[in-house]
């Protein structure tokens, strides 16, 4: 076996037996194995740093206490530090998820992300050619900006909004939608606070929403069902900005036959972070119904008991 082989070898060991025992010792720091995991995100070789990435991201994901966990034993650090500097894509992608889990409802974490300038390795994000490194860095945005609206005023001051324009043509449609959701945050904020974009900007928005609109325009029935959030985030831009409802609407593309007209935007960020809990909570009739799963007897194969003499319906 070549040198190559063995450390493959070696490579998909190490992380398997962190992925098996963390499936039987959820709390895998009072094991002992927390901090040689974390040791791993140093780790020379980007295919280990991008794996021990990948565990963080199981262990932290709704989990509070693990969360806690990694962040007092400065598990945040090197993942930080691969976000916004590793020379590989991949491993930054997967820091980026670890990180998304880790400060996800955790008010130590977000701090420590400001602190970090985690703001400005997002935009650096968002620059990149990769495409899946885009829409991890966009949806961290959304939910940032949804968590904390004075975070607008970062995003703002950075230059979000120009870079996120830009992205709004991507030819990626979950591109495209994150970035216009996210353009649509950022000047309610600015309507919010009272504070008026440039006249370039404003123009430049209105040729983008228009290029956009022009290309709902020739969309195919099958592909205008798909696109339903892009066309709904569209009107919602324009009339933001310009106070008047868009083209969409008198061309009959903004509601399609059979949907709701009334229904608000869907919200495609949160299914990539919504804890289990929450979705149960919003079906309680799934809690009732798994109790009267347990109440009710189960079916026996077979005869029943022989009848007492009291029972007999005919004496």
């Amino acid at each position: 076996m070549n040198n190559g082989s063995a450390f493959c070898l070696i490579q998909r060991n190490v992380c398997l037996i962190y992925f098996l025992v963390f499936a039987y010792f959820p709390d895998l720091h009072s094991i002992g194995g927390l901090v040689p995991l974390l040791n791993h995100l140093k780790n020379s070789h980007p295919n280990i740093r991008a794996k021990a990435a990948d565990v963080v991201t199981t262990i932290v994901q709704n989990n509070p206490r693990s969360q806690q966990l990694v962040m007092e034993a400065n598990g945040f650090e090197p993942l930080i530090s691969n976000f916004s500097s590793d020379p590989d894509v991949n491993v930054r992608t997967k820091a980026l998820g670890a990180i998304s889990s880790l400060i996800r409802h955790n008010k130590p974490g977000i701090a420590a992300f400001r602190l970090a300038n985690g703001y400005a390795a997002l935009k650096d994000a968002l620059t990149s050619e990769n495409v899946r490194f885009q829409r991890k860095a966009l949806n961290l945005i959304h939910y940032l900006l949804n968590e904390n609206t004075s975070d607008c005023s970062i995003a703002n001051e950075l230059g979000f909004p120009r870079i996120l324009m830009h992205l709004a043509s991507s030819e990626d449609p979950d591109v495209r939608e994150a970035a216009l959701r996210g353009l649509l945050e950022l000047t309610r904020d600015k309507k919010e606070v009272k504070k008026e974009a440039s006249a370039e900007d404003d123009e430049k928005l209105k040729q983008l929403l228009q290029e956009r609109i022009n290309g709902i325009s020739l969309m195919s029935a099958e592909d205008l069902g798909a696109a339903r959030e892009e066309r709904q985030l569209v009107d919602s831009l324009w009339s933001t900005c310009f106070n008047e409802p868009s083209s969409l609407r008198e061309k009959g593309l903004l509601v399609m036959p059979g949907e709701d007209n009334g229904a608000a935007p869907p919200d495609v960020a949160s299914k990539f972070f919504e804890p289990p809990l929450r979705s149960s909570a919003a079906n309680p009739n799934s809690k009732r119904d798994s109790k009267k799963e347990k109440k009710e007897a189960p079916l026996l194969l077979g005869p029943g008991p022989t009848p007492r003499n009291g029972d007999n319906p005919g004496s």
